[in-house]
């Protein structure tokens, strides 16, 4: 055995003995170990490279291995990393500043976090101090993140595990999912509107002054993708209005470019008096979420104490990063790079359509992608069904070791493969990753009927 591969060997079961992986029963766990990334590409320590074709957890927006990031971090630790968070630094203002910039309407100041589930978090707590009210709606299909808090504004069922343990007035509401719409709506639209119906009727059972606020996503993830209607989040925005309630837009996932637009919510014209952010604020280089308010908001705080705080908030360090890459996505032209090669992936998922009935959906803006696999286009019956039992899972898995084996890393989920490579991407790297999607579908496509 060679001392590389000893070394490999030794660094993975250190791992595997001595950390806890996420999402996972830790016992019969082969993690890819990454040896470098550069660009759109993960490069393993044997030499294999992979094609990132979901930008890790869907963060890593300008691609990996950029060393100007490296660089504006370096520079900022030479003259100093962390202040306590009642100081400031250079970087927290011109980040401040830059995002009140870019974000939309009168978005304006900010609260930093070292994540998504900690600006879900805080943002929860300004709405219920803001207003006094104390609900939260939410969608059931939806995803916040995984601390207490988040996971429980979540629909997703990772929240089942702690489900006697989740934080209280929390209330869901249906999405607007035309492929399953739950009103088996004829169109798009109608379903929006069913959705819309919904959302104003549950106002009124639990009584709208005491809601605080709606949490929505700017654009779902990894529960599918599921697009809004053009009108459904005006009509959102214009409930919130007439009751009062406060609109948090969850951009955790679809931020920075992902959709195509600097922020999913400006494909739909409309301002949240909160938005919430991370993953591609930094492109994951350094841990930062932040939590954007309304002037309106801002100025409530000025003489009321504002009760939320973080050892690491507005760390010089992350700051820096999220500065640079910024400048990166702007300067490189990558958020309309996004808009560009979400059509170009469209317009090629709809000729692998033609080649693999199991497909039965794709859903996509931008670089934030779903392709969703069925038995049967008529009945929809999925190749897994939602929240399957692991006996259940046996395509599932044989998809997600054929993902692997072809050299690809991405999201494979029940009866959904995620596109979300970085916004750096190609037409030539999409087609190598369709090429080995369409290898995987083929393993979905022996179980159509």
């Amino acid at each position: 055995m060679s001392t590389l591969t000893k070394e490999k060997d030794t660094a993975v079961q250190d791992s595997l003995d001595y950390t806890l992986f996420s999402w996972s029963k830790q016992a019969g766990l082969n993690p890819i170990h990454v040896d470098y990334a550069k660009g759109v590409y993960l490069y393993d320590t044997d030499g294999k490279r992979y094609l990132d074709f979901s930008s890790q957890l869907m963060n890593a927006n300008i691609g990996h291995g950029d060393q100007r990031i490296t660089q504006a971090v370096v520079k900022q630790m030479e003259k100093v990393a962390y202040v306590h968070p009642g100081m400031t630094t250079d970087v927290r203002g011109q980040l401040g500043k830059k995002l009140a910039e870019i974000t939309p309407g009168n978005l304006t100041k900010s609260f930093f976090t070292l994540g998504g589930s900690e600006a879900i978090e805080n943002s929860v707590k300004l709405a219920r101090l803001y207003t006094g009210r104390h609900k939260i709606i939410t969608q059931y299909r939806s995803y916040h993140g995984g601390t207490y808090g988040a996971i429980s504004l979540s629909g997703d069922p990772r929240r089942f595990p702690m489900d006697a343990q989740q934080i209280p007035n929390v209330v869901r509401v249906e999405n607007p999912y035309f492929y399953r719409c739950p009103w088996n709506s004829r169109t798009f639209e109608e379903c929006g509107e069913m959705a819309i119906r919904n959302l104003e009727q549950v106002i009124q059972y639990e009584s709208p002054d005491t809601i605080a606020a709606i949490l929505f996503e700017g654009e779902s993830g990894s529960s599918g993708c599921i697009k809004y209607p053009p009108f459904y989040l005006k009509k959102v925005r214009e409930i919130c209005d007439k009751y009062g309630i406060l609109m948090i837009d969850d951009e955790t996932m679809s931020g920075f470019g992902r959709t195509g637009k600097m922020f999913a919510i400006e494909h739909h014209g409309v301002t949240p008096d909160i938005m919430c952010g991370a993953k591609g604020l930094t492109s994951g280089y350094l841990p930062l979420g932040m939590v954007v308010v309304t002037d309106t908001i801002a100025k409530h705080f000025d003489n009321t104490f504002m009760a939320i705080g973080l050892t690491y908030s507005a760390h010089a360090s992350s700051c820096a990063a999220a500065i640079e890459n910024i400048r990166i996505l702007q300067d490189e032209g990558m958020v309309e790079n996004a808009a560009r090669m979400g059509k170009y992936i469209e317009a090629q998922v709809e000729k692998l359509k033609e080649k693999h009935p199991s497909i039965g959906d794709f859903r996509n803006t931008g670089l934030l992608g779903c392709i969703e696999l069925v038995k049967n286009r008529e009945t929809k019956e999925p190749i897994t069904p939602w929240n399957a039992k692991p006996a259940d899972m046996e395509i599932t898995n044989k998809m997600a070791a054929a993902v692997r084996a072809n050299g690809m890393y991405t999201f494979v989920r029940w009866n959904w493969i995620f596109t979300a490579p970085p916004l750096c991407v190609t037409e030539e790297q999409i087609d190598e990753g369709l090429e080995i999607i369409s290898k995987v579908i083929s393993i979905a496509d022996e179980y159509y009927h």
